[in-house]
């Protein structure tokens, strides 16, 4: 399987995975003058080039035994430069050795060292001789820098013959450094990354601005950091490789669960994931309310994406993670593909479910897409997604706030008030609102339950895990979100064992707050079943046989209203 990148994101991310050798070593080019080893040779390569400092600065050691350019620095007579166990260079005793026999190293590692805070040269290294030479010179066109080098025959050394130490150019004054590679960048901020894995490009180019005093180029930074965070994580590319595996694994451990993924039959393309745990469907099927909301996110990682939700509401009212898609981008095809997964997933492990209520926003692709898989289905539109409709087209809290009064009241009446309200500061705004079916989004107008949930709040309910997980390979993400689930579900497990009541806690609650409204009410009872229920806002019918109010806050909540309560009282 391979994967298609996402269009429309230039220059934070590349087009296709690459990984070329000029990431991590040096590509030398043949050189055509083929002097003798004192004289100054030119080299056309600009591909590979080691950075120098100012002028009369010579090669020294740092702390941690990597090649540096260092200040008045002098060679001395008893060191040689080599290579290590390690691929590194260093330097070792050479009691015979004086300063124009030094040796100096060049093989594919040299990029891998560490510049000094003053790297304002570069470097370009041209290919060997057939004689075993080599010759080096400044990358500045017309600058006089050169060293000339021939190799040591049985170790990778090679001795500097002639070095030419002066610099005429004024340095690097373009954007970048060639000798910054991929490898490089990833190991100067290699700490800083692995603190915080969220650390962008931009501030990568401050670190090693600061550090080093070399400015890299936006893709040095970010392709250093995707090689860091590869090594660490994985690659994302072979995380797609590698999933149909992995959804053969969650089967085989996870017996019940569900994991498909769908590729494009053209190119072989991820197409779209699929994947519903069995702790999860088994847990919807028995213990929470038939509502489901759909919702959604942009993937951060670096294939771009979306990830679906469907998400059930348990009976404390907290947020049931019950499956999850993810697809190339949000539509209405991958919504119906998404819908239609979800309808089998719920036909196949439940019996006798209730009808459901179904929360989500106005999308058409949604709409569709309920209508066709679930047509009984009672479908809610999400109050937040239509509030934030409503205020980037009038941008008027009032008029927001007297929004949701409408859609949490009770009864017609209450909510016919709230629309007048609105429509004496703006007919605009009320004649918007009008054009919304209020049987979509008002509690008055629903036919269905929706328990006290105007919205499928999921992905702010997410947002403090699902953000960091969204940036992961896709398989990283997936294992995420499971442990996540593994999470809650033994916490609320571990929590449910100290209730002492028979209901759940927003439950007891609320029957609490009806006990304490209902002791200032007056009953006046009609029959056995029916009960006249007096306060001060207004009267209210009860009729406890048939488990109603006339408020109608016993039908939508499942609980006794504080009018029902009172009816319920006087009957001991």
């Amino acid at each position: 399987m391979v994967v298609r990148h996402a269009e429309g994101h230039g220059n934070e991310h590349e087009s296709r995975y690459e990984q070329s050798h000029d990431d991590d070593g040096i590509n030398p080019v043949e050189d055509d003058d083929l002097a003798s080893d004192q004289a100054d040779t030119d080299l056309d390569s600009h591909d590979h080039q080691l950075d120098l400092s100012a002028q009369n600065h010579e090669f020294g050691l740092l702390k941690n035994n990597q090649l540096a350019v260092v200040e008045n620095h002098v060679i001395d007579d008893n060191l040689e430069l080599s290579v290590n166990q390690n691929q590194d260079l260093s330097i070792m005793p050479a009691s015979d050795m004086s300063v124009q026999q030094s040796h100096l190293v060049v093989t594919p590692i040299l990029q891998s060292r560490t510049l000094s805070p003053a790297q304002t040269h570069e470097l370009a290294v041209g290919q060997e001789f057939p004689d075993n030479r080599f010759t080096a010179k400044c990358a500045s066109e017309g600058c006089p820098w050169r060293v000339h080098a021939a190799k040591l025959p049985g170790v990778p050394s090679f001795t500097i013959r002639t070095i030419h130490g002066e610099h005429t150019c004024s340095g690097i004054t373009h954007l970048g450094h060639q000798q910054a590679s991929v490898q490089w960048v990833a190991h100067s901020v290699e700490q800083s990354l692995r603190e915080n894995p969220h650390y962008k490009p931009k501030e990568i180019l401050e670190e090693i601005h600061r550090v080093h005093g070399i400015t890299l180029s936006y893709k040095q930074a970010w392709r250093g950091k995707e090689r860091l965070m590869a090594n660490v994580r994985g690659s994302f590319e072979e995380d797609y490789r590698l999933l149909p595996q992995y959804c053969h694994q969650i089967r085989r451990t996870n017996p019940g669960s569900l994991a498909s993924v769908y590729v494009n039959p053209s190119d072989n393309c991820f197409q779209r994931l699929f994947v519903s745990f069995q702790a999860s469907i088994y847990g919807f099927s028995n213990a929470c309310c038939p509502l489901i909301g759909l919702d959604r996110t942009v993937l951060k990682s670096k294939y771009l994406g979306t990830l679906l939700f469907a998400t059930g509401f348990d009976g404390d009212g907290a947020l049931f993670p019950l499956a999850f898609g993810v697809v190339e981008e949000e539509n209405d095809d991958n919504w119906m593909w998404f819908l239609s997964e979800l309808h089998n997933l719920l036909e196949t492990n439940t019996e006798n479910m209730p009808r459901l209520t179904i929360l989500s926003d106005r999308q058409k692709g949604i709409v569709e897409g309920v209508e066709a898989n679930f047509p009984t289905a009672f479908h809610g539109f999400c109050m937040r997604h239509l509030s934030e409709s409503f205020r980037k087209e009038f941008n008027n809290t009032m008029l927001v706030n007297l929004l949701w009064e409408a859609a949490n009241a009770l009864t017609v009446i209450e909510f016919e008030a709230k629309i007048l309200e609105i429509e004496a500061i703006s007919q605009e705004a009320a004649y918007w609102i009008r054009r919304v079916p209020p049987g979509l989004w008002a509690t008055a107008y629903f036919e269905g339950s929706r328990f006290g949930n105007l919205t499928a709040n999921i992905v702010e309910s997410l947002n403090s895990w699902i953000l960091e997980a969204s940036t992961l390979p896709i398989i990283l993400m997936m294992e995420s979100i499971c442990r996540q689930l593994m999470t809650w579900f033994n916490e609320r497990q571990e929590a449910s064992m100290q209730w002492a009541s028979i209901l759940v806690p927003s439950a007891e609650r609320r029957v609490s707050e009806a006990l304490e409204r209902a002791r200032t009410y007056q009953v006046l009872r009609a029959n056995e079943a029916e009960f006249e229920v007096i306060s001060h806002e207004g009267t209210n019918i009860v009729d406890i046989r048939n488990r109603c109010c006339l408020c109608r806050g016993w039908q939508l909540y499942g609980l006794p209203c504080a009018h029902a309560v009172a009816a319920l009282l006087s009957c001991r």
